[in-house]
């Protein structure tokens, strides 16, 4: 059980919130490379409570700024790409990539009014087929190479979930709750056999749930009667690995939360693809509830994808769970660890100190072990990555 002042900081992700401020130490995708071309260079962009603009301008430079023009405030969506920058339609004034303000037509041919506007704006990187953007102090750390982004031993494709409608949060518990598969998937992981007693569903074939810190942070281990085991290291402080995949849950407000699948096929022989994955395929899955637009009690979700299910349970906890009024046993260790976690790294941030996570050694930055172990992976954990992608 948290306080409310604990809850929001770990929940709220605006401007100045304790926890925004986290979050705001590190690279986050605002787009798919295919979302920008000649023909549409500007693309809506809201994180982190920020409505922003990504565009291209006409020299092949990315810029991502805040969507209202300092002078009006009209919209810089609608803006004119320039080879120097992007113009706001309504007055033209002219914005770098920087947010530097390079003309102001109205004003004498001599004002040096412009040199005097600055416009927000945050630096942009293209990796893996997607922009991402950093937007906390300068300067920035080095954006993660983590194992299935980098090698080279297959080929990537991205996954687009569903928007999720709730807190990201609730999504990164989930990540640390070695429990629930058994019980909430049950169906989908029996794999035909039948179940007796659905309120212990499969629990009864695990033999030890934990979790524990690793330098990345939080490692869901799950040891089965069997002898199988599986790992899904949780990266902080949104990213799940789960086998082939990563999990990116970027937080676009409190309430609302984009999610990414970051999908590799390894070569049945090792081989290395010479693969140019500027551009990667991409997977739109569709809402897993109807009407798509609607919140629990007035949506219904689909129960046949292990995704579908999660993302129930996440949403109907409500746009942000109430921590305060809870009961948490044993089982929960994993949500507890995560919770302190966050408020140690939030206080760490306060103090001027990188949080947990922050690369900026580029020796240690090559290509990151996220120490999942492809051995240990049993049949329980390859059903979960297979009913997450049918949908």
């Amino acid at each position: 059980m948290l306080t409310q002042e604990q809850n929001d900081t770990i929940t709220r992700v605006g401007p100045g919130t304790p926890g925004g401020e986290l979050l705001r130490r590190y690279w986050h995708p605002v787009g798919l490379a295919q979302d920008l071309s000649d023909a549409n260079p500007t693309h809506p962009v809201r994180i982190l409570g920020e409505d922003l603009v990504l565009f291209k301008d006409k020299s092949g430079h990315i810029g991502l700024v805040a969507d209202r023009c300092p002078h009006r405030g009209a919209s810089l969506l609608y803006g004119r790409v320039e080879k120097r920058g992007i113009s706001c339609p309504y007055h033209g004034w002219l914005f770098n990539t920087e947010g530097h303000c390079l003309e102001t037509p109205a004003e004498p041919a001599d004002s040096k009014f412009h040199l005097t506007v600055r416009h927000k704006a945050y630096p942009v990187q293209k990796f893996v087929g997607m922009y991402w953007t950093y937007m906390g102090p300068q300067p920035a750390p080095l954006l993660p190479r983590y194992d299935l982004w980098v090698r080279t031993d297959g080929r990537r494709k991205l996954i687009v979930q569903p928007r999720l409608d709730c807190n990201w949060f609730q999504a990164m518990e989930n990540s640390v709750d070695p429990s629930h598969l058994q019980v909430l998937h049950q169906t989908l992981i029996s794999r035909g056999r039948r179940i007796d007693n659905t309120t212990r569903g499969l629990t009864d074939d695990v033999s030890q749930f934990e979790c524990y810190e690793f330098p990345h942070g939080i490692m869901k281990r799950r040891s089965y009667k069997s002898g199988h085991v599986d790992e899904h290291p949780l990266l902080f402080p949104n990213i799940l690995r789960q086998a082939r995949n990563t999990q990116i849950r970027t937080p676009i407000d409190d309430n609302h939360t984009r999610i990414v699948f970051v999908h590799f096929d390894e070569t049945a022989d090792g081989s290395v693809v010479d693969d140019n994955e500027d551009v990667l395929p991409v997977e739109y899955i569709k809402p897993y509830k109807n009407p798509p637009d609607q919140l629990h009690p007035f949506a219904r979700f689909r129960m046949d994808a292990v995704q579908a299910q999660d993302q129930m349970a996440w949403e109907t906890q409500g746009p942000i769970a109430d921590r305060t009024n809870e009961r948490l046993g044993t089982a929960d260790h994993g949500i507890v660890m995560l919770r302190e976690m966050m408020l140690r790294e939030v206080a760490k941030v306060a103090r001027g100190e990188d949080p947990l996570g922050v690369v900026r050694d580029p020796a240690m930055n090559q290509m990151i072990d996220t120490k999942l172990a492809e051995s240990l992976q049993g049949p329980e954990c390859r059903n979960e990555l297979r009913f997450a992608r049918s949908a």
